[in-house]
């Protein structure tokens, strides 16, 4: 049975005053005995010394069994495998940066567990020729895998392994070959495009415009060109009448930048682009 167990980097032990994230297990005399899931669920320890900057008036309200949260290493001995950690010097930056680095870091073990599951394949090996030298190359695995959605050659066919064979004299010759067969390659990349491929945002606006001019519709239908107009490849803009004075303006895109730009659309060009007296637009909801 190939061994499905391993941390997620490349490091055996954290480093001092590095934020890690924990699951408590139990609560203890002394503090409580927490896993760190970045490391392969190790185990480490937060004296309720460490649990608050103030007076700890009661243990349950700080730190409950099952619970998940960011925490700063004090020391760490590799020698015995201890781990000292501390909840009270872990500040707001360094949460936020935890988290994120964690959500990162699960999806990326997650994508390689399922990999080295499927393939009878042990996973700290896998780590060692794939996941590793990406975090080392990219500074963290999931920006490879970004890459990889779209162009996986680039990241993938440079990693190599080396081997050791028999050369012609009979001496041992080391040899450098490709870091996995193009079955896990295949399997590695089906994955990664299955879980991180970005699926499109829908937004929809709707909007009122009325014009009591003679040539109110006239004035309308330029509103509508211009609205159109101001999209682009990457945020295109559609509006539609669903009945007077109503219409409803859409868009699709993959990142939140060109979102801003539909806002833009909606709350600026359209007032600016068509007001002549005896007319408004207005915006009723935006949806997405």
């Amino acid at each position: 049975m190939p061994n499905l167990e391993c941390r997620m980097y490349e490091a055996k032990y954290p480093e001092v005053d590095m934020a890690v994230m924990i699951q408590v297990k139990h609560i203890a005399d002394m503090g409580a005995y927490v896993s760190l899931l970045e490391y392969n669920n190790i185990e480490g320890m937060i004296l309720f010394s460490e649990l608050s900057r103030r007076r700890i008036r009661s243990v349950s309200s700080l730190i409950k069994v099952g619970r998940q949260e960011p925490v700063m290493v004090l020391r760490v001995d590799r020698d015995k495998g201890y781990i000292d950690l501390s909840k009270r010097r872990v500040s707001e930056e360094d949460i936020q940066a935890c988290e994120e680095r964690y959500n990162k870091s699960k999806l990326v073990h997650s994508i390689m567990r399922h990999v080295a599951e499927t393939l009878d394949l042990d996973l700290e090996d896998l780590y060692v020729h794939v996941g590793w030298p990406l975090y080392r190359k990219y500074g963290h695995a999931f920006e490879a895998f970004k890459l990889i959605v779209t162009d996986p050659d680039s990241v993938l066919d440079p990693l190599t392994r080396e081997v050791k064979e028999d050369g012609p004299d009979g001496q041992a010759v080391t040899k450098a070959v490709p870091a996995m067969t193009p079955e896990v390659k295949d399997a590695l990349v089906k994955n990664i495009r299955r879980r991180m491929t970005p699926q499109p945002l829908k937004i929809r606006a709707d909007i009122e415009m009325k014009c009591f001019q003679f040539d109110g519709v006239l004035h309308i239908k330029e509103a509508m060109r211009k609205a159109e107009a101001a999209g682009s490849d990457d945020c295109p803009v559609k509006i539609k009448l669903v009945a007077p004075p109503l219409y409803v303006l859409t868009t699709q895109t993959l990142d939140k930048g060109p979102n801003l730009h539909f806002s833009f659309v909606v709350a600026e060009v359209l007032p600016m682009m068509y007001c002549p007296r005896r007319s408004w637009i207005l915006c009723n909801r935006v949806i997405g």
